[in-house]
């Protein structure tokens, strides 16, 4: 316990005369000093000490810092080291340093960043050809929304004005498409068509195209919609995924 006294004492007295900007002179051989009635003190009263004398050399070390740097420096900075302080009242002054560094750069812009959680659209979508037990690719998709607000879209309206488009895209040799929507933290709600031009990928087949019209209410606008479409030559049907 001595010997960690000693030791911590000789670090200590160097950091705050490098800190305080004071060079240590040489002294005749001897004994040192040893500070008895620390002794009996328990590790963690040594602890707090420690951290307190800490406390002193980063207060000293920041008034030098600002003070070589032209900025203004509170009277409570040129304090003896001697001078016990609380530790609520150190840390008050390293903040009022800090804080005075801060205001010296107000007049810059500030940064403004936008994230998303998503990593992928709200809506996407993959065709399979089932038939083949592939994915089907070069295979063209249309995304669209119904704009008509009063209104919800009815089965004999297919070809309305109402429905406008978002985006587009030809799946890959995975038979995804590429984006359709922005990446964006929430969809808006509404009704949404996606339509597959399923007479390109397949001449000889029975469907021309095909279109799946669906719902985003306004709870589920933080979700994730994946639409695939699973195709034959004859049949084919699609599910809400993930």
């Amino acid at each position: 316990m001595v010997g960690c006294i000693q030791n911590g004492l000789r670090v200590l007295t160097s950091e705050l005369l490098s800190a305080s900007g004071v060079k240590a002179t040489k002294k005749k051989a001897g004994k040192a000093p040893q500070p008895r009635k620390r002794f009996s003190n328990r590790p963690i009263v040594e602890l707090e000490v420690a951290a307190q004398e800490e406390m002193k050399i980063i207060e000293l070390r920041l008034a030098r810092l600002f003070k070589s740097e032209g900025r203004a420096i509170t009277a409570t900075s040129h304090l003896p080291v001697s001078h016990p302080r609380k530790p609520e009242a150190r840390i008050g002054i390293i903040a009022a340093h800090l804080n005075a560094d801060a205001k010296a750069s107000t007049d810059k812009a500030p940064e403004i960043s936008v994230s998303t959680s998503r990593t992928r659209p709200p809506i996407t979508t993959h065709v399979l050809d089932v038939a083949r037990g592939y994915p089907a690719p070069g295979l063209e998709v249309h995304l669209e929304m119904w704009k008509e607000t009063h209104r919800a879209p009815s089965f004999t309206e297919r070809d309305s004005t109402g429905w406008v488009l978002l985006g587009s895209s030809v799946t890959n040799t995975d038979g995804r498409s590429g984006n359709l929507l922005d990446i964006t933290d929430f969809v808006t709600p509404g009704f949404y068509r996606i339509s597959f031009n399923t007479g390109m990928y397949n001449t000889s087949g029975f469907f021309p195209y095909v279109s799946v019209v669906f719902e985003v209410k306004e709870s589920q606008k933080s979700e994730h919609f994946h639409v695939p479409l699973l195709l034959s030559p004859f049949s084919f049907s699609t599910y809400r995924g993930s």
